[in-house]
């Protein structure tokens, strides 16, 4: 059965994301690749192309914030929501204590079993060796992650750059 398919351009929508005939799924095909989509970008799960069998899928959540300012961008230590610079399926960031976040998806995951990874530091300094702590608490809606450096031991410190990526279900 074919269908018209029309893409709209509306610049209330962020960068990637598409409006197609009003609907909730489409099957695109340009240049050899074809996308089956259900949903927004935030909803679309896998892509597969027309060479090779290895499907391709994308990114469930991200997030880039800084974690040394409030919602507001205020510099702050307070135990609240960070600044989030831009994001996909993030509805907040936590500050439990220094170093430590709670992030909030939009849209929970299927399951806990997805994967996470991070990226983080401080623009402010030359401070190697920043890492994301294994998670703390992983659940289908949220999880918590910690972040450090090792000075002569772990040391959990607030970052001004923090980017994280979920895959998964």
């Amino acid at each position: 059965m074919a269908t018209s398919l029309t893409l709209e351009n509306d610049s209330s929508l962020a960068q990637g994301y598409l409006k197609v005939n009003g609907s909730t799924a489409a099957t695109l095909t340009t240049s050899g690749i074809t996308a089956n989509l259900t949903g927004n970008a935030d909803t679309a799960t896998k892509f597969s192309t027309t060479t090779g069998s290895a499907p391709a899928y994308a990114c469930r959540a991200w997030v880039n914030f800084d974690g040394t300012r409030d919602s507001s961008g205020a510099v702050s230590s307070a135990n609240t929501n960070r600044f989030i610079r831009s994001s996909g399926n993030v509805a907040s960031v936590l500050r439990n204590a220094t170093g430590d976040y709670t992030i909030t998806f939009t849209t929970p995951m299927s399951d806990a079993n997805y994967s996470a990874s991070f990226m983080g530091g401080l623009i402010s300094s030359n401070n190697n060796g920043m890492w994301g702590s294994p998670y703390l608490t992983k659940t289908t809606s949220q999880f918590r992650l910690q972040t450090s450096f090792w000075s002569t031991t772990r040391v959990l410190l607030d970052v001004d750059e923090a980017s994280i990526q979920i895959f998964g279900n």
